[in-house]
């Protein structure tokens, strides 16, 4: 076991709490910060293919996330006006792992705390300021307190503030579409499985979560724009108003601005995923376009890989290199199909619509397969 008797951890969303779990559970008592003032559940729902959910079952808190989430059982690609183009049996693909299951962020974080809540923590505090030498890293927070660790995990996401400060490299990079995401608390008729409507160079999916409340994203390829909060419901109904059904049931069920959380689609690319005794994990290290539902996959494979070589390793170098071998081939792979998804969604129709016909439950089973594997 690596000689680590102080770790921080800093980000309390999937990757930090799964992480905070995962060293609990192998003898480590790790200390947590996180920025907000509130645990953070951004966003509105999350897909969590097999891969993910068999995650949640080693780190003891599957049965909190099954209450809440809803079994999704076959994945569909439907042309814009929802007539099926192909479909995807998700109980056969990871038949021998899991179920596929979709979940809000709220209930997917409050699962998250139970298996972390024994683990010190701190809301409200970020980083100001790393060094390190080749024992320790100083730490200073936001709080005027400071302190030295053996281990400094980013778990801090997309815009990581420890990448920034112990690599002050890569900036995130815009994939190319802006997306609008939503949960409403009914279940319009129609949506039994999940959905992806593609349209001419823009998408709608729908998703059955837990607790009757349904999970919708749409998005639009192009350059990047801003969509302020004032009447975004009204602009976001425009925008998709040519799609089919069941689409126009979920437009006429959201009743205010303040339920569309909207953003860019964006993904980094890290050469180096530690520096010295500091290491990311999760969209700190590795974040992609969302189009395979594999990024709060991909962070809690990191928390439980991590967590695994410092158990197995004779030091925290040796550690931290057996979990870029173990994480980089994989996380890279969903990284690149991710990419390569988010470009083939909005190619023109005609053409995505004949290669889904004739070949798409093939191209997804390829795309998920290395990943039935335990990491």
């Amino acid at each position: 076991m690596a000689e680590v008797d102080r770790i921080l951890i800093v980000g309390g969303g999937i990757a930090g709490l799964s992480l905070a779990t995962a060293l609990h559970r192998q003898g480590y008592t790790p200390e947590l910060v996180e920025r907000s003032t509130a645990w953070p559940a951004v966003g509105a729902g999350i897909n969590l293919p097999a891969n993910g959910v068999r995650v949640l079952r080693a780190l003891g808190v599957g049965e909190a996330a099954d209450r809440t989430a809803a079994v999704v059982r076959r994945w569909g690609f439907f042309d814009q006006q929802g007539e099926l183009l192909c479909e995807t049996d998700l109980e056969e693909l990871w038949r021998d792992v899991g179920p596929w299951l979709a979940i809000t962020r709220v209930r997917l974080q409050e699962a998250l705390l139970t298996g972390a809540a024994a683990v010190p923590h701190r809301l409200g505090v970020s980083l100001m300021a790393l060094t390190q030498d080749d024992n320790r890293v100083r730490v200073r927070f936001s709080d005027a307190t400071s302190g030295d660790y053996d281990l400094v995990v980013g778990a801090d996401g997309i815009h990581s503030t420890v990448r920034e400060l112990a690599a002050n490299t890569c900036s995130p990079s815009y994939a190319g579409q802006m997306a609008w995401r939503s949960v409403i608390p009914t279940r319009p008729p129609g949506i039994v499985e999940m959905m992806v409507l593609l349209g001419d160079g823009r998408f709608f999916g729908l998703v059955p979560m837990g607790e009757g409340c349904t999970y919708g994203f749409g998005a639009v390829d192009g350059t990047r724009f801003e969509d302020p909060l004032a009447g975004r419901l009204v602009r976001f109904r425009r925008r998709f108003a040519g799609f089919g059904a069941p689409v126009p049931s979920y437009l006429a069920a959201l009743q205010s601005d303040e339920q569309l959380h909207f953003g860019p689609i964006e993904w980094v690319e890290l050469d180096e995923w530690y520096r010295g005794r500091v290491v990311m994990i999760g969209d700190a290290a590795h974040a992609g376009p969302p189009h395979m539902a594999e990024g709060g996959c991909m962070a809690m494979e990191d928390a439980l890989v991590l967590a695994d070589v410092l158990r197995t390793a004779d030091s925290v170098e040796a550690a931290l290199g057996a979990y870029v071998r173990r994480r980089r081939p994989r996380a890279g792979w969903v990284q690149e199909q991710s990419r390569a998804a988010a470009q083939a969604w909005v190619l023109p129709p005609a053409v995505r619509n004949a290669a889904l016909r004739e070949r798409g439950d093939q191209m997804f089973r390829d795309r998920y397969r290395p990943l039935i594997a335990a990491p």
